[in-house]
């Protein structure tokens, strides 16, 4: 499992070292001499172009941070102005130039060209120098040496059987050691990322008071739909029933003496009814935090959600105490709306569910092997889970390609208490 781990993370790096190296000097070529060219009035024209693309392949290289290394990296840029003609032109050319992002993007591009490239680079050359190693060491020295080919493996000067069968060693201990490092590479990238990508103190205040702004309005609206689903379920299901058991208890009052056989069949429907009347009552209770949640705890509730699935959902735990209340509650209720939706939609025929608690951050993790396609922005249970999890600064990233797999990552800040167990 950790090699597969460590060749998935290897091929990753790979991409991001061919492809992020190309990139990044061609955007960087590209944006810095289109601002060089702003006093011509060239640059005026070609600047938020150029300036875009930037971002475009820094969200993207935000997105793969979060998919593959769990670190999380906020986007920054102020509004652009929308204005057409070639005012507008110059107001968003002004706009982004003033912008402290756009040359943080700037910094970070000359950081990814270099130390970035080498943090990528090396996972996979640890892995490549094995199969090298075992080539020459099965002979292929000799034809290259007979030539005159002066060949090196590393530090290993390549001239008879001996050197050849060292080599094979050395590439072992690198692939070994690409084994131990390659995720922890993939990891060290994005955070290289972060240090540049991320807003600046000022910013992420704004950023900060503008989303509690907007998540508090949610909550509002939240719990005021809430209310509003409990009292209609209540109305509809068990107070109706209530109801009609009331009439019906009446109704055997009056045959019990003259009727007696009718009376019983109206005490066995009303005994029915308060039966369904308790159950719906249960449901609703569940519907609002679940037994199990409040006794159990975050990791048993999500193995009982699991249990209930039509189809296989495996569970990992690794919680070492209990997160607040408010904060299991959302987790339950965005993993349960994420399963829900995977059961749907996806026609997955496996489910996995991955909690833990790093780095100050409450995470879940919930794959399966559906047809992907999820979005975000349509439908109504991620918008959902998205608002839930606001209210607590928390955040939702999906990867989900046509054709699969599918990845929600759900992550809250939060503390937990170590005395109680998860």
């Amino acid at each position: 499992m950790r090699i597969g781990t460590a060749l998935k993370a290897a091929e990753r790096s790979l991409r991001l070292a061919l492809w992020g190296l190309v990139s990044s000097i061609l955007l960087f070529t590209l944006a810095v001499c289109s601002i060089a060219l702003v006093p011509a009035g060239i640059g005026v024209l070609t600047t938020p172009h150029a300036v875009r693309a930037v971002r475009a392949y820094a969200n993207r290289r935000r997105l793969y941070a979060m998919e593959w290394s769990g670190v999380s990296i906020p986007v920054p840029y102020r509004p652009v102005p929308e204005r057409g003609g070639l005012v507008g032109q110059a107001e968003r050319c002004a706009a982004l130039l003033k912008d402290k992002a756009t040359w943080r993007d700037l910094l970070w591009l000359l950081a990814d060209m270099t130390a970035g490239f080498v943090l990528a680079i090396l996972p996979p050359v640890f892995f490549l120098y094995f199969p090298w190693g075992i080539v020459l060491a099965c002979g292929v020295w000799k034809p290259i040496v007979d030539a005159g080919g002066n060949e090196w493996f590393a530090f290993i000067h390549i001239t008879g059987q001996t050197s050849a069968n060292l080599a094979a060693c050395l590439g072992a201990v690198f692939a070994g050691l690409g084994v131990l490092t390659a995720p922890r590479l993939l990891r060290a990238n994005a955070v290289l990322a972060r240090q540049f990508l991320h807003p600046d103190h000022e910013r992420e205040l704004e950023l900060r008071v503008r989303r509690l702004t907007e998540t508090r309005e949610d909550a509002v609206d939240h719990s005021a739909a809430e209310l509003r689903r409990i009292e209609r379920d209540l109305h509809d299901g068990a107070q109706a029933r209530l109801v009609a058991m009331g009439m019906s208890l009446g109704t055997i009052e009056a045959l019990v003496e003259k009727d007696p056989a009718r009376a019983k069949r109206l005490l066995a429907a009303a005994r029915a009814d308060s039966a369904e009347a308790l159950t719906e009552l249960r449901d609703l209770v569940r519907g609002i935090h679940p037994p199990v949640l409040a006794e159990r705890g975050l990791g048993d509730a999500v193995r009982a959600l699991a249990l209930r699935m039509p189809l296989p959902v495996e569970v990992t735990v690794d919680l070492p105490g209990r997160a607040p209340e408010p904060v299991e509650s959302a987790a339950y209720f965005a993993v349960s709306e994420v399963l829900t939706n995977a059961v749907k939609h996806a026609r997955a025929t496996r489910i996995r569910v991955d909690l833990h608690h790093t780095e100050g951050m409450l995470r879940a993790l919930v794959s399966d092997d559906g047809h992907g396609g999820a979005d975000a922005s349509r439908g109504t249970g991620l918008p959902g889970i998205e608002r839930r999890l606001g209210a607590f600064d928390g955040l939702l990233a999906i990867s989900s390609p046509a054709g699969g797999p599918t990845l929600v990552t759900i992550g809250i800040p939060c503390a937990l208490a170590a005395s109680a167990a998860g």
